[in-house]
């Protein structure tokens, strides 16, 4: 595989908590989920932490071994997990958390996951790629935002709503009828989406955390179709200037309301040989 990639946080003077490694074979990517101004966690790692501890770890793992991808997430999970057992509160619903995608190329097939809702597009030639996207989080979700929506971004009325929007949500992390993040419980990783495909059938894959591939699901900038394109032409940067662009001109979400002015946003383009 040959991969290239853009990664940008929200803000220049904040952290980047999404995650992206790369070998020959495989790639990981983790979108960390930040916790609001005024949330708080019993957990004292980052975001950030975790979702690069988790997601090195994952990366080590898949170039060491050809199991099940579901199988190497679960035990990612435990290993960072048992970092940080001893010296924070776990059971707290504040623990950092990420969605996952894992894609490794093993002689002539394609194996990949998702938990969580990254994206994962293949291109196999047809008129419309596959899209892959774990999306009960935004089925959960959908009820709960009608207050945060209503209220223009930016302003401490909205900031409120958001914690509020978020404690809601972490009554349904990791549980049967909610939504499934990598956190600290490794049984998470069956819930994941997974699945198999020839490498001859695969022209091209993208792999987007939710604040790149905004530029399709929630903009409307562009199709699936035209996002590889984008990819492929003028590289994954050109195409999270477009989603920036797009937020610049909606500070306060007005035209698309958003829990966040800004999102981390990262790219990746896989070009696979078979």
């Amino acid at each position: 595989m040959r991969v290239a990639f853009a990664s940008e946080p929200a803000y220049p003077d904040r952290p980047n908590e999404d995650f992206i490694g790369a070998t020959a074979d495989a790639v990981v990517l983790l979108d960390g989920a930040s916790i609001p101004p005024g949330f708080t966690s019993a957990c004292s790692h980052s975001v950030r932490w975790y979702s690069h501890t988790l997601g090195s770890t994952l990366l080590a793992e898949m170039t060491q071994s050809a199991g099940p991808l579901p199988e190497l997430l679960a035990q990612g999970i435990k290993h960072v997990t048992s970092l940080h057992d001893f010296t924070c509160d776990l059971t707290h619903g504040g623990s950092p958390s990420a969605t996952v995608i894992m894609l490794r190329q093993i002689a002539d097939r394609l194996d990949w996951l998702a938990l969580g809702d990254s994206t994962l597009i293949l291109d196999t030639g047809a008129p419309e790629p596959m899209v892959i996207c774990d999306d009960r989080l935004e089925q959960v979700a959908a009820p709960h935002r009608t207050r945060l929506d209503s209220l223009p971004g930016r302003t401490p009325q909205h900031a409120e709503a958001r914690r509020e929007y978020v404690e809601t949500l972490g009554a349904y992390r990791n549980r049967d009828g909610g939504f499934w993040v990598a956190s600290t419980d490794p049984l998470a990783a069956d819930q994941a989406l997974t699945g198999t495909i020839p490498t001859n059938q695969v022209h091209a894959a993208a792999v987007l955390t939710d604040g790149a591939a905004d530029a399709v699901s929630r903009y409307r900038l562009i199709a699936w179709r035209q996002l590889l394109d984008v990819m492929t032409q003028d590289g994954p940067s050109a195409l999270i200037r477009r989603v920036r662009e797009a937020e610049h001109s909606d500070p306060h979400g007005e035209r698309w309301p958003r829990s966040k002015t800004h999102d981390d946003a990262t790219a990746v383009n896989v070009m696979v040989h078979g």
